[in-house]
Order: C-alpha cells, then structure tokens, then sequence
C-alpha cells in the first residue's frame, strides 16, 4: 500500500498514522508515477484536485482553465490528499468511508 500526499498535511499524517505499514510518498519531493497518476484521472477525473487549497487560490484565471494533469504537473501540492493505492484499489481524501474501506474506521 502506498500513500501519496504531503508530508506538511495533517489529514495525510492521520492516514499514515493509521496506516503504519503503508509506504508514504511526498508528491512535492518525489512525484506521483505517471501510472499510478493515469489511473487517478480515470477514477476520480476533476476531483483529483483540490480547489480549495491556497496553492489554487493562488493561480490565475488562466491557469485554472488548464486541463487537471498540467496542472498537477506543474503544481503537485493542488492534488487532493491522500491519494492511497492498495492493490488495484485507489482511495481518494481520508474521509470515514475511505477509512472504513481500508478497516481502519
């Protein structure tokens, strides 16, 4: 199992707190793999981003309107956190279903 997030963002050191055997990865240091990205795309689409963080509040009006994978490209931190690979399974925040999913909850 594999965590993708932020090692500064509180809800992903409660996933890795949870999840102690799961091997976490920081997005701003090493990058999400391009596979594992491709199937998040397909799985959550637009949700993969989150439009809420300061790094969005940020951007400008034109660089909002780029498709979601430049912009998670260019800018790893807009990517909603954690993003948790089991297997073939892929879980998206860390909210109580997710939580009950990986029987942690």
């Amino acid at each position: 199992m594999e965590i993708y997030g932020l090692k500064t963002c509180d809800t992903c050191r409660k996933a890795i707190k949870a999840l102690p055997a799961a091997r976490f990865v920081d997005v701003r240091a090493d990058g999400v793999p391009e596979d594992v990205m491709e199937r998040a795309r397909g799985a959550f689409g637009a949700a993969l981003l989150n439009t809420r963080s300061t790094t969005w509040r940020g951007l400008s009006e034109d660089e909002r309107a780029k498709a979601p994978e430049v912009l998670l490209a260019d800018h790893p931190a807009l990517m909603k956190r954690p993003l948790i690979v089991d297997g073939d399974a892929l879980y998206l925040g860390w909210t109580g279903d997710v939580q009950k999913s990986l029987g942690v909850a």
